[in-house]
């Protein structure tokens, strides 16, 4: 049992149409990064950055289908990584998921202010986590395909 996720899971399903998603981790600990990494790997592909600033340049040059970012790291923390991903078109479909020890109000606010599609407070069940990458890639799935065929 780890600090970070209270129970294991390998059990997220993967994409309908066959193809990995890419997920971006943002999280300056390296043994957080590395535990949702294994709880990933196996159904997305996985890219990492050590802090915000390494994470917004990764999601510029990459383009991931999602972003889960730490709330507290150095250069630049989360709500500002998030707040940048939304505010730039060329990313601002990302969804964000915030992840913190901090579990207070005025932390899940700021991160919602910022954009967040989505917020979990340490430790979270790994399941969880990969349901709601699941649902939150599907839900972006499928608006892009109802705005394809609305403009085509």
């Amino acid at each position: 049992m780890s600090l970070f996720l209270k129970k294991e899971c390998r059990g997220a399903e993967v994409d309908p149409g066959g193809e990995e998603k890419l997920i971006l981790i943002v999280e300056d600990h390296e043994q957080v990064r590395d535990y949702i990494k294994e709880h990933l790997v196996e159904n997305y592909r996985v890219l990492e950055a050590s802090n915000g600033v390494q994470g917004l340049q990764l999601a510029l040059e990459t383009i991931p289908d999602l972003i889960i970012s730490d709330v507290m790291m150095p250069e630049m923390d989360g709500f500002e990584l998030c707040d940048q991903i939304k505010q730039n078109e060329k990313v601002s479909h990302i969804p964000v998921i915030l992840l913190t020890a901090r579990a207070g109000d005025e932390s899940r606010m700021e991160g919602w202010e910022t954009g967040a599609d989505d917020y979990l407070t340490k430790p979270f069940n790994a399941r969880e986590l990969n349901v709601r990458i699941r649902k939150l890639i599907e839900q972006r799935e499928y608006l892009r395909m109802r705005f394809r065929k609305k403009v085509f």
